[in-house]
């Protein structure tokens, strides 16, 4: 991956630059060698801010972390990313493959109709029955059950504002970070979380 390099009031030495090589070498092992990867490092009277931009050709990945240590932060933010690598790469990179014998009834579950499958003693009796009178003859039938999708659970801070915002910059942060719950307080000190619907609207919920 191409690392851009920005400094802003911040001197950017080759220690910092080795650490997010190495980063961002254990991230391409995730996501693949074909990006671009931005890392900004600035001074704000006594903190230091690292944020670090992934750009893949699927996703937009964004960390921002501060810390009374430059190398501190840049560790968290590399870590971050790296969580957000892992948990895209587990939500879109599984894929659910059917052996070819289950293809008819997989495609008969997906048209909500119950896969119908006959008892070896009502083949013989069609087999029989060749040239007869139509027998009535008994049908099992196997209703599909979907299996449910064991939860996983990632702690992550993305999430969550690390200062008031309104909740127009609430929700510019949120779309910016690509994030479908997103915990912030306003300026008055409430507490908020904005949840993205189904739908693709977001919903406000003000915490008591």
């Amino acid at each position: 991956m191409d690392v851009e390099y920005t400094g802003r009031q911040t001197t950017i030495t080759k220690k910092l630059k080795s650490q997010a090589e190495e980063g961002v070498e254990a991230i391409a092992k995730i996501v693949g060698n074909s990006g671009s990867v931005h890392v900004i490092l600035s001074t704000d009277k006594y903190r230091q801010i690292a944020e670090v931009t992934v750009q893949t050709r699927h996703q937009k990945m964004v960390a921002r972390c501060e810390a009374t240590d430059m190398i501190v932060a840049l560790h968290d933010a590399l870590a971050k990313i790296e969580q957000q690598a892992i948990r895209h790469k587990k939500r879109y990179g599984t894929i659910k493959r059917h052996p070819k014998s289950d293809l008819k009834g997989a495609a008969a579950e997906v048209a909500g109709a119950p896969v119908v499958r006959k008892t070896t003693a009502v083949k013989a009796a069609a087999k029989s029955s060749v040239g007869r009178k139509a027998v009535p003859m008994l049908v099992h039938s196997f209703p599909s059950h979907s299996p449910l999708a064991e939860p996983h659970v990632v702690r992550s801070n993305d999430s969550v504002a690390l200062r008031p915002m309104s909740i127009e910059e609430a929700v510019k942060e949120a779309a910016f970070r690509d994030r479908e719950v997103f915990v912030f307080r306003d300026h008055a000190g409430q507490a908020m979380v904005l949840y993205r619907k189904r739908d693709g609207k977001m919903e406000l919920i003000e915490v008591p």
